[in-house]
């Protein structure tokens, strides 16, 4: 263990039901999936605060938080263009901060 922070790459696990999810969708989609998982472990900030904090994501991906009234809360990651989005949330934790995905969609 560290003494401080850790910080990118960070640690992410999918609870029962988005890992089930995306394991049902097409190769490609999960594919797509796959890249923006990577956008988001290599992330300095995972929450993506600020004016066009999320302008180094690549072409057709988008974060915002999942409820404006909630600016800690859980984020949503909109990938392919908006035919799809994750739901997750950073656990900010200074042994083992980890982002958790808790809901995915694509259509």
């Amino acid at each position: 263990m560290t003494n401080g922070f850790m910080g990118p790459p960070w640690q992410m696990d999918w609870t029962l039901k988005a890992q089930a999810a995306r394991d049902a969708l097409p190769e490609h989609v999960r594919k797509t999936i796959d890249a923006a998982r990577a956008e988001l472990v290599t992330a300095n900030d995972p929450y993506f605060r600020g004016i066009d904090a999320d302008g180094d994501l690549p072409e057709g991906m988008l974060v915002e938080p999942a409820r404006s009234s909630v600016p800690k809360g859980p984020r949503i990651l909109h990938f392919d263009n908006g035919h799809g989005w994750l739901k997750y949330t950073f656990v900010r934790r200074t042994d083992d901060p980890q982002i958790v995905v808790e809901e995915i969609f694509w259509q």
